[in-house]
This record gives structure tokens, C-alpha cells and sequence, in this order.
């Protein structure tokens, strides 16, 4: 069983580096919707109208945000040019990120 829990561990941490990666790509592409983003943040975007929401890095370590990430990663995937896109309700998405902060 610890082989399993790491892996488990080893498979998030292959997956947060690649969200940082594509996260980091798409800020060089669209620079001139990202002058508002700083330093330690990224953007992602939530709901049905797509949302635009700058978070904080720090938010990726925590459980909560990485089963959004999953969920996204599922529905979404990570290789498309819309930026990072939670499949996630705007008030939901709002109550757990007040919640971490």
C-alpha cells in the first residue's frame, strides 16, 4: 500500500509541474490579458461563462484545489489555448477560495 500512496504523491507532482508549465506558457502567449497578474499568481477561469479569476500559486499545494484541477484535467484536459478552465460553479469556486485564503 505505500507503493500506491507513492505514487499517488509522485503522479500530483507530475501533474502540478505541468500546470505550472502550461500556466507559465500561457502567460507568454497572451501577455496583454495577463499585465494584471502578479508575481506568485496565475489565472484560471470558472463557470459557465468563463469567469476570470487570478489566484495565488500557493493554492495548487492544497487538496481541495488539486481535486478541481483533476476535475478539469477529466473534462477539460490541459492542452488547449483557453487557459486554465475550471469546471466548477462561480459561488462554489468563490466559497473555497475564500475557505484556503
Amino acid at each position: 500500500m505505500a507503493f500506491k500512496k507513492s505514487s499517488n504523491k509522485l503522479s500530483q507532482a507530475a501533474i502540478l509541474k505541468h500546470i505550472m508549465k502550461r500556466c507559465s506558457s500561457l502567460g507568454k502567449k497572451q501577455q496583454q490579458h495577463n499585465d494584471d497578474v502578479p508575481k506568485g499568481h496565475f489565472v484560471v477561469y470558472v463557470g459557465e461563462s468563463r469567469s476570470r479569476y487570478v489566484i495565488p500559486i500557493s493554492f495548487l499545494s492544497r487538496p481541495e484545489f488539486q481535486n478541481l484541477l483533476q476535475r478539469a484535467e477529466e473534462e477539460f484536459g490541459f492542452d488547449h489555448d483557453m487557459g486554465l478552465t475550471i469546471p466548477c460553479e462561480e459561488q462554489v469556486f468563490e466559497s473555497l477560495t475564500s475557505l484556503i485564503a
